[in-house]
């Protein structure tokens, strides 16, 4: 079975970065075929996929986060980590890592998901 846990600092400040990062249990990020991806939901908003990543090192992200999110992996912790930076309020959000077939998640009944970190940021 895999798992997912999401961790993260919890609170930032406008315009810093924040870092988060999905341990996984159950599979290896350098062998699963899955697409490894970042999703978000604001508050009283509906799911956002940011940006995935697969086990060849290929990552895609939503155009509007380009260039401010990058997700990388650390094989040897089997993590994979979220940074994303120029940090507003508007990213506050819950944020989940999930492991999925396809590329772009719109659904939480798709693929398998992490309990969620909240981010909040605010002065």
């Amino acid at each position: 079975q895999v798992q997912l846990q999401e961790s993260g600092p919890g609170r930032v400040k406008p315009s810093q970065t924040v870092v988060l990062t999905c341990t996984v249990a159950g599979t290896s990020l350098t062998t699963d075929t899955y697409y490894w991806s970042w999703v978000r939901q604001p508050p009283g908003k509906g799911l956002e996929w940011m940006g995935a990543r697969t086990n060849s090192g290929s990552v895609y992200y939503l155009p509007s986060l380009q260039t401010r999110a990058s997700i990388w992996r650390d094989t040897s912790k089997n993590q994979f980590t979220l940074k994303l930076s120029s940090t507003t309020p508007e990213d506050t959000a819950v944020y989940y890592c999930a492991r999925a077939e396809e590329l772009v998640i719109k659904s939480i009944d798709e693929g398998d998901w992490g309990q969620r970190t909240q981010v909040t940021v605010s002065a």
